[in-house]
């Protein structure tokens, strides 16, 4: 069975650090990028299923990401950012993001979000993990 495969896009190691461990823990694949040019470079040789990113990031930031990324394909993507403001959140979902959360988040609430994405676009999660 093809695990699904997450990007996550940000420019603090600390960060996604964390969410790699959090979401490989609930079974996906994941792979990570420090900025949104490094992104689209890890996209062209490997396809994921869901693009998490950070706005504010060096070189190529979370909107023109997003931009870029709409403009050949429907990727679900999940925006994490700690601009709050309302301006800033529908900027990012009329360029093309499908959800924005608003950092410091919960882990539960993301992986929750990345799961319902999925089912939306027709890819189910995997079963939760057993403790």
């Amino acid at each position: 069975m093809t695990k699904i495969r997450i990007l996550i896009v940000d420019d603090e190691p600390q960060i996604t650090r964390v969410l790699h461990r959090g979401i490989s823990a609930q079974g996906y694949e994941t792979r990570t990028a420090s900025d949104g040019a490094a992104a689209l470079e890890v996209m062209k040789e490997w396809q994921p299923d869901l693009v998490i990113t950070d706005l504010a990031m060096p070189k190529v930031n979370g909107l023109e990401l997003c931009r870029q990324l709409r403009a050949t394909s429907e990727i679900p993507i999940i925006v994490l950012s700690v601009r709050a403001e309302e301006q800033t959140k529908v900027q990012a979902l009329d360029i093309g993001a499908d959800d924005y959360i608003t950092k410091p988040f919960s882990p539960k609430q993301l992986i929750s979000r990345v799961q319902e994405m999925l089912a939306r676009t027709d890819l189910r999660p995997p079963a939760p993990q057993v403790a």
